[in-house]
């Protein structure tokens, strides 16, 4: 079945991974994208790959640890197309280590990243979604979120943070305001290039070899985003079925 949807779209960490398939996709079906990341070149490449092939899309050059760049964001979108109904926070960092390695500053990346990015995101965009009555967040977490595992604490302290920032807003909710936490497993992103302890990144190869393509996930947000407004896709697993954990 052949959907269309008319949503305007914002998407952090749209550089590649599963905030460039998510664009890709959205676009494909007929939503207005705008996608956000640090790495201009690579944005303007996918947002002239979407336009080029009859879609609608502008690229920001943004960080989503500044407020400002957030309410920026936010701004272009409605000011460009009208209104912003999707906010994907999307944007996030693993340099996983053992706690005892206390490698503070990968520590205060992630947090700023994958926690403060995530409020900055919602910060920026709810006051405009309530305006409007209406609107939806896609957070994506991990299965990090769920479980713990060795080496990947405060990592897993963040996307544990993500799923409970998500519950919040959904409850506090009117209903106007849509909320989905996604949370992927193994998926071929560039995710695992910031682990920088070498025998921690070997012991996440077992993961990288059953890693699932980032359209899968893209797939699943589609899904999310297209249901009607009184059908609100809260939790969402995602992983290679032959990931055990």
């Amino acid at each position: 079945m052949s959907i269309t949807l008319n949503q305007v779209v914002v998407i952090t960490g749209a550089s590649s991974g599963i905030g460039e398939a998510t664009a890709r996709l959205l676009a494909q079906n007929g939503a207005k994208i705008v996608a956000v990341a640090r790495r201009k070149s690579r944005l303007d490449q996918l947002v002239n790959d979407i336009n080029a092939a009859g879609g609608q899309a502008i690229a920001i050059e943004a960080d989503v640890t500044s407020i400002d760049d957030m309410n920026m964001a936010a701004q272009t979108a409605r000011d460009t197309y009208g209104s912003l109904d999707v906010w994907v926070n999307n944007a996030g960092v693993m340099p996983l280590s053992p706690v005892e390695m206390n490698r503070l500053d990968e520590w205060n990346w992630m947090v700023d990243v994958n926690i403060k990015g995530v409020l900055n995101g919602v910060a920026a965009a709810q006051p405009i979604m309530r305006a409007q009555g209406s609107g939806q967040f896609i957070n994506v977490s991990s299965v990090a979120g769920h479980l713990v595992f060795p080496g990947a604490a405060v990592y897993c302290a963040t996307k544990f943070a993500v799923r409970a920032l998500s519950e919040g807003i959904r409850m506090e909710s009117d209903g106007s305001i849509r909320v989905t936490n996604i949370s992927p497993g193994a998926v071929k992103t560039e995710l695992t290039d910031h682990i920088g302890v070498p025998e921690v990144k070997e012991g996440v190869q077992a993961f990288v070899d059953i890693a699932i393509d980032a359209d899968a996930v893209a797939r699943a947000i589609q899904y999310a985003v297209e249901q009607p407004a009184d059908v609100d896709v809260n939790e969402v697993i995602i992983r290679p079925s032959r990931q055990a954990l």
